[in-house]
């Protein structure tokens, strides 16, 4: 369950805002170029980073006026970097928060930087991940991209908005799946207008002349093959704020919610609380699910991008559906197939067999794996041989057939669920198992 959306007043402007977690400390999240606080739980691996860090905080997360669900605001008179600062003052004292940590990516690294050093008496420390000091090249800054470049930049993203957006550079490692959930969030969060109209603003900012005067407990960080910000641009900002803390994280992500998001928000908890969370295991018995869509890559050729994206993202919309209906929880998405994890085998079944029907009504057919055995939880992922069980199981299904081990049908034994035998199969790495086609559920 999200928490509930509220509004704060910022001037004339409603700022939308959330609440989450009871920590002993105030954490007040600012997005990046552009956000939507109901949508980022609908992204798994935001929802982690939000989790997380509401796990030690009181985390307070909002939408910078003209984005997300916040008013919108005139394109010919886009708000100023102080503005959007006074937006953060006036959600605090919304939250009834006196004293908060800030914590910004990207763009909302150089509101948080011009919060801190302006309201230091309201500001625990800051902290900023992936943040630059001006977004265009010069002599003495010379991370940022030429002008032609920013504009040959803004031009694609508003000739390709909500469209074949090129995002490679702020996930580089991420699968297709994940690229395309972050595409549509982020045509969800503001209009083409306002976001090319505030890529535009953002060309113009340069805080490099508040950095030195930043007088609170700092921490810069930085993905070392980040292509948006330089690891080299990083090491600069820091070495700029007086007595700031600088951590270089691997991986070339610059989205926030991309990539490892427990190595960023470890490092935030051990800045603000002293102590680096220690990451154990749950060993549970879970039942796993995996599907596969047969033939996608025929069918992509025969539909067309276009047209294929849109039934990638009808059936992402079904499964997720009947995931909620059966308390299934998705695990991963990579790209056409899902990884889900049950408290329950015949719930995992009969989530299995009203996914299958569902989708077929885009006119695909899934093969579907099942396993019931014990799994390694992680902040929320899964992983031991079981896992590997269920996935090998989903490859050996054939097509529009439902395939589960023999543990489940074991399990299952009374539901009224049948099952047809499929008699031994060997899977890789795992060893000889009997196979069951579940027949009716």
């Amino acid at each position: 369950m999200q928490p509930e959306t509220r509004y704060a007043k910022s001037g004339d402007v409603n700022i939308a805002y959330q609440v989450v977690g009871a920590g002993p400390l105030d954490l007040v999240y600012v997005p990046g170029w552009i956000s939507n606080v109901e949508l980022m739980w609908e992204e798994p691996a935001h929802a982690l980073l939000l989790r997380r860090l509401a796990s030690f905080s009181r985390l307070i997360l909002f939408d910078k006026r003209g984005t997300g669900l916040s008013d919108p605001v005139p394109l010919d008179r886009l708000p100023t970097l102080e503005q959007r600062m006074d937006d953060v003052r006036a959600v605090m004292d919304a939250a009834g928060s006196e004293r908060a940590a800030i914590f910004g990516s990207s763009e909302g690294g150089l509101m948080s930087v011009l919060f801190a050093a302006t309201y230091p008496q309201r500001t625990r420390a800051l902290i900023a991940l992936a943040v630059y000091a001006k977004r265009v090249w010069s002599p003495d800054y010379p991370w940022a991209p030429k002008p032609e470049a920013r504009a040959a930049e803004i031009e694609s993203i508003e000739r390709t908005w909500g469209g074949e957006m090129d995002i490679s550079d702020l996930a580089p490692s991420a699968d297709e799946a994940f690229k395309q959930r972050a595409v549509r969030y982020l045509r969800r969060s503001a209009s083409p207008g306002a976001a090319v109209a505030l890529l535009r603003m953002n060309t113009q900012i340069d805080v490099r002349a508040v950095l030195p005067t930043i007088r609170v407990p700092t921490l810069v960080l930085q993905r070392v093959g980040d292509r948006d910000v330089n690891v080299e641009e990083g090491r600069w900002i820091a070495a700029q704020i007086p007595g700031a803390n600088y951590v270089e994280l691997p991986g070339d992500e610059h989205l926030i919610w991309a990539g490892n998001v427990d190595a960023v928000v470890d490092e935030v908890e051990e800045f603000l609380t002293g102590s680096r969370p220690v990451h154990e295991a749950d060993r549970v018995l879970a039942t796993v699910l995996f599907t596969d869509i047969v033939g996608s890559t025929e069918r992509a050729a025969e539909l067309g991008d276009r047209r294929w994206g849109d039934v990638i993202e009808q059936h992402h919309a079904i499964v997720r559906r009947e995931l909620e209906g059966f308390r299934g929880e998705e695990m991963d998405t990579a790209g056409d197939g899902f990884f889900a994890t049950f408290d329950g085998p015949a719930r995992a079944v009969r989530a299995a067999w009203s996914i299958r029907e569902a989708v077929r009504e885009l006119g695909i057919e899934l093969r579907v794996g099942l396993h019931t055995g014990e799994c390694e939880l992680m902040a929320d992922k899964a992983g031991g041989i079981a896992v590997h069980i269920g996935a090998r199981i989903a490859r050996a299904a054939r097509a529009d057939e439902i395939l589960a081990s023999s543990t489940v049908r074991d399990l299952v034994a009374g539901s009224g669920i049948e099952f047809e035998d499929r008699g031994p199969h060997e899977l890789k790495g795992v060893g000889s198992w009997r196979l069951y086609a579940v027949a009716s559920a």
